[in-house]
Order: C-alpha cells, then sequence, then structure tokens
C-alpha cells in the first residue's frame, strides 16, 4: 500500500468563472470540488504549490488521498484535473469522496517490469510495443495499489499480454473483464522492429503453401 497521500484545503465561498481567475492570478490557488459519499458538494481551494508538488508522485493519482480541511480529515481520490494548455499550471481539481467500506473504480498505471530482458527483446531481437498505460479497477479503497506489475521477462517475439494475463491484487478486478471474454483487450506485445524480416519457419511456410497451391492447380488442369 502507498503512503498516506495528505493535501491540505480550504473552503471557497467566492463563486464563479471571475473568483476562479482571481483566486489563481492573486493568491496562487487552485479553485477544487469535493463530492460524493451521498454528501453535498464542496467547494474548496488549496495552494498551487501543494496540489503540484502532491501531484509529482505518480501514486497520487491512484491512491486515497487524505484531504485535511479545519482539522478534519476525508479520505478522497483524485477524479479530475484540469491543466493550462500551455504552461505548468493546474486550472481546476475534482474529488471523489470515498467509503471504505464501499467499492471504487479507479483507473490504475500499468508498470512492465523486465522488457529488455524480455525473450522476445534479448534473445529474438524484438521491441515492446504497449497498447495501455493502465487499466481501470474496482475494489475497495483499501485494496487500491498504486500501481500493477506485468513481469515482460517470459514474454517472446509475436506474443500479446492480454489484460487476463494480468496478476491482479487480492480484492481487485478488472472492470474489462468484468463485463466478459470479449473485452479481454491488449496491453503490450513484443513486435519486430519496422523492416525486420518474418521469422524464416514462417516464410517456409507460406512458400510451401503457396507451392501446394500451384500443383493442385496444375493437377486439375
Amino acid at each position: 500500500m502507498s503512503e498516506q497521500l495528505v493535501l491540505n484545503v480550504e473552503a471557497r465561498s467566492d463563486l464563479g468563472k471571475g473568483a476562479s481567475r482571481r483566486l489563481r492570478r492573486l493568491a496562487d490557488k487552485v479553485p477544487a470540488v469535493i463530492y460524493g459519499d451521498n454528501k453535498e458538494p464542496a467547494s474548496i481551494q488549496m495552494s498551487h504549490k501543494d496540489i503540484h508538488k502532491l501531484l509529482e508522485n505518480e501514486a497520487s493519482y491512484s491512491s486515497v488521498l487524505t484531504i485535511s480541511m479545519d482539522g478534519q480529515e476525508q479520505p478522497a481520490i483524485l477524479k479530475g484535473l484540469q491543466r493550462h494548455p500551455a504552461k505548468d499550471r493546474i486550472m481546476h481539481a475534482d474529488f471523489l469522496r470515498v467509503d471504505p467500506n464501499k467499492k471504487i473504480h479507479v483507473n490504475v498505471p500499468l508498470h512492465f517490469a523486465n522488457e529488455a530482458e524480455s525473450t522476445g527483446v534479448k534473445m529474438q531481437g524484438g521491441i515492446v510495443s504497449h497498447s495501455a498505460t493502465d487499466i481501470e479497477v474496482s475494489c475497495l479503497p483499501g485494496d487500491l495499489p498504486e500501481y500493477i506489475e506485468i513481469d515482460m521477462t517470459e514474454i517472446e517475439l509475436g506474443q500479446i499480454v492480454h489484460l487476463s494475463d494480468i496478476v491482479l491484487p487480492k480484492g481487485v478486478e478488472s472492470i474489462a473483464l468484468s463485463h466478459g471474454a470479449d473485452h479481454d483487450l491488449p496491453v503490450a506485445q513484443i513486435i519486430a522492429p519496422k523492416g525486420e524480416k518474418v521469422d524464416e519457419e514462417v516464410e517456409d511456410e507460406a512458400a510451401e503453401d503457396g507451392e501446394g497451391g500451384d500443383e493442385e492447380a496444375a493437377s486439375e488442369e
């Protein structure tokens, strides 16, 4: 499990677009909202420096955060984030309150381990291609992992890693797989570099198939 990630916030009473612009420009703070858990949404604000530093930690995107306001703490997850299109500035954030006894849906990062040492790369000259960088999971807040690791050591050239191949932590379920086998999507594979020839055996088999077809056609004639 992750270390406790705490974000200090304040209540925000001056609402509207103009107020949010003043808040960012004059006070260097970020407007935000926290909602959920059958409670009224609350407008909050926080130091830009604090939330910027928090988000430097990858775990903040997929961990239960502790939102501290007026001496009270409540668990929440980051559900939305707006950034400035040209500057390294956070414009707005959305937080969802969580109940320790109710499951939540969160996108968790995928970490691909031992790519350079994998059979398909080290022994067969392939390169790793990622189809996904995170997956959506369902679990209780206390079971939420910071990331999910996929060991690529034994993956060979041409082999595809699907959602069903991922070993999930106890209590964690893939949302996609819960909808059925048709949603067993690929997350990574090892492919041949561009311009490389396909496996010689495959070429030979294709040639033999072609020759067989010509012979059959000739015999029919």
